[in-house]
């Protein structure tokens, strides 16, 4: 969403505003006509100050492109260099040559690879700058292929900023210009700016957009006035809509309160406003970026949780630990060469003696100790990314900054709020949290990678990572005291919706279930492949009767395992049907809507009446015959929209939410 307007349109405009001035069938003359004098052409507009990016653009770039080639190289090369060492091919002089020859390669590689990086930056440094004017933002970049990017002061929304760890201790960071364009939509990306810039750059956008909302506003409330004035009619009545979209009453209250001083904090905010204080080697001075009315941040007991609640971390210590398994692997089968056959084939007759038992124990315990450390320490990483934690109040704008080493600050305008998501995971119901997020209208971003679509980024803006569910309210009132009456009455869904949701999660969808269907068929493959061991059906030698036989014993304690497991998935599916039922339920008042989804995680998502696109109900034949349906509410939130869903709620309920999602329908106070 971006755009300037032509010359010639700014012509045709100043020619209109020029006859409008003039009297109605009176041609003015020419000023040289009036006073014999030929008039001096009004001197051109002085033309509008480039910006360009901090110099670290060209040579920073080139020490992370170093870093990681050497990294990978490094890495594609560990099992060759592990063989040829297994093989003796790297004693003596000739091995010494080699690796001579191998690391002046890989040196050389390096070095041309850099080069070209620096040039290409270099190069490309000098078309990089932005102009600041007084319409638009606009951004100038490309060498061969020029790109230009116009973005009004209306269209936005938020400034962010990310900075690596390189780029925090050098006070550099990217800003990303987002346009409320939904994830189709590409941000505008500015890259390497100091911090000091960026901060006058934030400002300088949202100085503009206050301006022209003002100026825009003034013009449409002075329009009906003048109109009256000229029919002699009375002017309308009515007040002007605020630019959030809400009614009148539920403006923030308190404006021009004082800062609020941060009541929490944690070990980590030392480290954090040391880095402030520091600021980078280019940062330059703060600047005021305006007021903070409410301000928090993490208590050490809720970023510990935080830190060891994150669903990450698990799946991070599992792919570590059979990335390490195979790797050892390779490099037993690199060392050992052909010695590792026969190792397998010791390690297979050693696995029927009882002493393997004990080997499996302690493997088995030792698997659990490498998995426990490997949490720990993904934990400590996820600490320390939510270091220097804060969320405030600052105008119309939420703003939120983490992140103890990479740091990222992210903002939203309150009229860009979609809704307000309230999570709970079954360790957070445990404990009594929950996570307390903003569901808001994504743009896509060209630095996206892997890491960053695990961030907290794709969440929505998460305003509290972990945090008491009795501290819901208050947050809520002095962050966004926008969504402060939300519905309170809730509507369950319908009595048969427990019968339905048994099936549906514990047959349909259940793992247990499905878990003892496959065990059923894997007893019967062992029973009918034991039976024709028995009998002397199958023409096996020793060895292949001896696997055989292991195969059995190994696959008979496989099963009752997994009768076991299939035993216990099938009552837990069970108890979270129970749970569903009792705790989904969706509630609705004049202005804001709310839907529950329970279960042993549980979800609430609120979000206004006028942020909903459109509202449906679905059912199909089965419901119909319980007489329930499928409530579904989509907003603008991500990509394409949201859509948030209830499934059979009773027919009656929700007839009544259609009537009161129409316009002008059934408006419950």
């Amino acid at each position: 969403m971006s755009g300037s307007m032509s010359d010639s349109r700014r012509g045709e405009g100043e020619a209109q505003v020029q006859a409008q001035s003039q009297p109605q069938g009176q041609v003015q003359p020419p000023a040289a006509a009036v006073s014999g004098v030929v008039p001096f052409p009004s001197p051109p507009q002085a033309p509008l100050q480039k910006h360009h990016v901090h110099h670290s653009y060209m040579w920073l770039e080139s020490v992370r492109t170093a870093f990681i080639m050497a990294v990978m190289i490094v890495i594609a090369n560990f099992s060759t260099l592990v063989g040829l060492m297994a093989d003796g091919e790297l004693d003596g002089l000739s091995g010494g040559v080699l690796l001579a020859l191998v690391g002046g390669g890989t040196l050389f590689i390096i070095v041309v690879v850099v080069a070209i990086v620096v040039v290409a930056r270099l190069v490309s440094y000098k078309h990089l700058y932005f102009t600041v004017g007084p319409d638009e933002f606009t951004l100038y970049s490309g060498v061969f292929n020029k790109k230009r990017v116009h973005v009004p002061y209306q269209r936005v929304q938020s400034v962010d900023q990310r900075a690596t760890l390189l780029q925090r201790i050098f006070g550099v960071c990217t800003v990303a210009i987002d346009t409320a364009g939904g994830a189709a939509n590409k941000a505008v990306v500015v890259p390497y700016v100091t911090k000091q810039q960026a901060e006058w750059l934030r400002t300088e956008l949202y100085n503009h957009k206050n301006a022209l909302i003002a100026a825009s506003s003034a013009a449409a409330s002075a329009a009906p006035v003048s109109a009256s004035a000229v029919t002699g009619a009375a002017p309308a009545a009515g007040a002007a809509v605020p630019a959030s979209g809400l009614a009148p009453s539920a403006t923030a209250p308190g404006a021009g309160a004082p800062p609020v001083v941060p009541t929490s904090g944690n070990v980590l905010d030392i480290g954090d406003r040391a880095w402030n204080e520091v600021g980078g080697l280019f940062a330059g001075a703060p600047i005021d970026t305006g007021q903070v009315s409410y301000e928090y941040g993490l208590t050490n007991k809720e970023l510990f949780l935080a830190g060891l609640s994150n669903t990450t971390s698990v799946g991070l210590s599992m792919v570590g630990l059979i990335a390490g398994i195979l790797q050892l692997v390779g490099f037993v089968f690199d060392v050992f060469g052909d010695t590792a056959d026969s190792m397998v084939e010791g390690a297979l007759a050693y696995a029927g003696s009882q002493a393997a038992a004990y080997l499996i124990g302690g493997v088995t315990v030792a698997i659990i100790v490498i998995v426990v450390v490997l949490w720990v320490l993904s934990a400590l990483g996820s600490c320390i990314s939510y270091g220097g934690f804060k969320a405030r109040r600052r105008g119309q704008r939420i703003e939120v900054e983490y992140g103890l080493l990479q740091h990222t600050y992210q903002g939203v305008s309150v009229d860009r709020v979609q809704s307000v998501v309230i999570k709970q995971s079954f360790i957070r119901r445990l404990l009594g949290y929950c996570e307390l997020s903003l569901g808001k209208i994504d743009a896509a971003d060209d630095t996206d990678d892997a890491t960053r679509k695990g961030s907290l980024a794709q969440q929505g803006l998460v305003i509290h990572p972990f945090v008491k569910m009795n501290r819901v309210p208050e947050i809520l009132a002095g962050l966004i005291p926008e969504f402060a009456d939300l519905p309170r009455e809730t509507k369950p869904v319908a009595p048969v919706a427990l019968r339905r949701a048994v099936v549906r999660r514990s047959v349909l969808y259940g793992g247990g279930f499905w878990l003892g269907v496959c065990i059923v068929l894997a007893a019967w493959g062992l029973s009918w492949l034991g039976a024709q061991a028995e009998m002397g059906a199958l023409a096996l030698d020793a060895e292949e009767t001896y696997l055989v036989g292991l195969v059995l014993t190994f696959g008979s304690g496989m099963v009752i395992i997994g009768v076991v497991l299939a035993v216990i998935l099938f009552v837990v599916d069970i108890v979270g049907a129970v749970l569903w039922a009792r705790e989904s339920s969706f509630a609705y008042n004049h202005r804001f809507m709310q839907i529950s989804n329970g279960g042993f995680s549980r979800e609430t998502i609120s979000f206004p009446r006028q942020k909903i696109q459109f509202g449906c109900t679905r059912s199909n034949p089965l419901q119909r015959r319980a007489g329930t349906d499928t409530l579904m509410a989509t907003t603008a939130a991500g990509s394409g929209g949201t859509t948030t869903t209830l499934i059979d709620v009773a027919h009656d309920d929700a007839m009544a939410w259609l009537d009161w999602v129409k316009p002008g329908g059934n408006v419950v106070k």
